[in-house]
């Protein structure tokens, strides 16, 4: 139950004031454990985030006094150790999730330490390839929503370093439709990945931050277009975004949350900003852009508003 339901309860029976306050200070309000428990999650994550980072900077700064055995072995014993800790001992989840955490950044750690020492020779997208690959069963398996945007942060790098280095020859508008393509199905897989399996559901905050990179990306590729001229890669683009704009909108209404609708708004604002800009960059067309700006952002605001009035009262 969340606050929705209990003021539509409330609209359509006789329950006292008394105890609608009463089941919003214990469904809904936090309250004193609440907050203890959040502390306790945070000063630990905290606590191990400024552990690995301390060891990172260890091998960087004694970089030259280390022995390459030891620098590979006190890695591996590190992230090996950590795994083998969380296998047997007992604790909560939560703990055993951000340990899990610290031993696929150990991961990466370990390879870079290798790629160094060796020299392998290899690009720059082979080491964050092994890196996502390396992880991608404890992702899986620990269903641990840090790690998740870890896992998705790789994936991106990867390809980002791919189309530098390997992929020279792409358009950007190319280069951006794959990205756009790649994040798209990674978001579907989140929003509908639990309808099979319920225990999979991730966070609000996780699905708000990929919809976030994809409305960027299809922005971002879509204003290139615009500058450069169209081609097919521009025109499919476009396509899959209106698509997706438009599923966007439905899809915040069923669930009753401005932020699709918000994020959906803005992103035709900017591509019709930049549209403005390409036809003319004199100063009236610059005035009227502003001026255009103005009135769209008050006008969606107050929609808005208004829309989370009415779905939240």
């Amino acid at each position: 139950m969340d606050r929705k339901d209990i003021h539509f309860i409330a609209r359509h029976s006789n329950w006292s004031a008394d105890g609608i306050k009463n089941t919003l200070n214990q469904e809904i309000y936090s309250n004193h454990n609440d907050w203890s428990k959040f502390l306790k999650v945070f000063f630990l994550s905290l606590g191990i985030g400024f552990s690995v980072i301390g060891i990172v900077f260890f091998f960087a700064y004694n970089w030259d006094d280390i022995h390459k055995l030891v620098k590979i072995g006190l890695i591996e014993s590190m992230a090996t150790g950590t795994i083998g800790i969380l296998f047997f001992i007992k604790t909560k989840e939560i703990y055993k999730n951000i340990g899990l955490l610290a031993a696929s950044i150990l991961v990466g750690v370990l390879f870079a330490v290798y790629g160094q020492i060796y020299q392998t020779g290899a690009n720059a997208y082979d080491f964050f390839l092994g890196w996502s690959v390396s992880i991608s069963l404890w992702v899986v398996i620990s269903n641990f929503a840090p790690l998740w945007l870890l896992f998705f942060v790789l994936v991106n790098t990867t390809y980002f370093f791919y189309m530098q280095q390997v992929a020279n020859g792409w358009t950007d508008e190319f280069s951006l439709l794959l990205l756009f393509a790649l994040n798209t199905f990674l978001l579907l897989c989140l929003l509908q990945g639990y309808r099979l399996i319920p225990a999979l559901k991730p966070p609000k905050w996780l699905i708000n931050i990929i919809t976030l990179l994809v409305a960027y990306l299809s922005v971002l590729g879509i204003c290139i277009g615009i500058f450069n001229g169209f081609d097919i890669s521009l025109g499919v683009l476009i396509s899959i975004s209106l698509t997706l704009y438009l599923c966007g909108v439905i899809f915040s209404i069923q669930q009753q949350d401005i932020f699709y609708i918000g994020v959906v708004a803005f992103c035709i604002l900017i591509v019709l900003t930049a549209y403005l800009i390409h036809i003319s960059n004199a100063f009236g067309m610059f005035l009227f852009i502003s001026i255009f700006m103005v009135t769209y952002v008050t006008l969606i605001v107050m929609k808005l508003l208004k829309l989370h009035r009415k779905w939240n009262h």
